[in-house]
């Protein structure tokens, strides 16, 4: 079994990101608790491969129109359908024009609990119930009320995987196996060495 500081996960800075200039300040934010960058590029995602990120997992689909609903009961709205999977092409297609209308960044981050460890710094997925703190609660005032009325997908700046194996998953959507690369950095030997070996001459 591979040690915790192996895991990885994916983030893509969305078209809105990058378009507030906000690229360093994100990045800055997961290297400075110790994450490793181990692949980066800049593309601008076609409609057709976005809608295979979102449905590399079968379930997404009913999983996320099932969530919606419930979102809406809980703040005692009436969902627009009660079909999980009509809600959710919906959503599907919002999200298609939405990281495909720019350029997008897409990275590939490293280290121990390197998913939890992102999504918590991240913020939640609304940026108006996103803790301060977070990226999405410090940089971002959208929410899916504000979303909704407009017909569009909230702008929350980031994608970051949910779990170790949605990331296994959406890094290999993104990334070939070559473009991933394994390198050291001196910190490691901070966060990771068990006796601190090294530090003293």
């Amino acid at each position: 079994m591979a040690h915790k500081k192996e895991e990885r996960t994916l983030v893509l800075i969305k078209p809105d990101g990058i378009q507030r200039s906000l690229v360093g300040e994100i990045i800055g934010r997961y290297e400075r608790i110790g994450l490793k960058l181990v692949g980066v590029k800049m593309l601008v995602p076609a409609a057709p491969f976005v809608e295979q990120h979102y449905t590399l997992d079968p379930s997404w689909r009913k999983a996320t129109g099932e969530k919606t609903i419930k979102s809406y009961v809980e703040k005692g709205l009436t969902p627009p359908s009660q079909d999980p999977l009509e809600i959710s092409a919906k959503i599907l297609a919002n999200l298609m024009k939405y990281l495909s209308a720019g350029p997008v960044v897409a990275m590939v981050w490293q280290g121990a609990h390197a998913v939890q460890i992102i999504r918590k710094i991240t913020g939640k997925t609304e940026p108006l119930s996103s803790d301060v703190g977070t990226i999405r609660g410090d940089f971002v005032l959208d929410s899916y009320q504000m979303a909704d009325e407009d017909e569009r997908s909230v702008r929350n700046l980031i994608h970051a995987s949910g779990s170790v194996q949605e990331a296994e998953m959406e890094i290999s959507h993104w990334f070939n196996a070559n473009e991933l690369v394994r390198y050291n950095v001196a910190q490691e030997k901070i966060l990771y060495d068990v006796n601190l070996d090294g530090i003293l001459e």
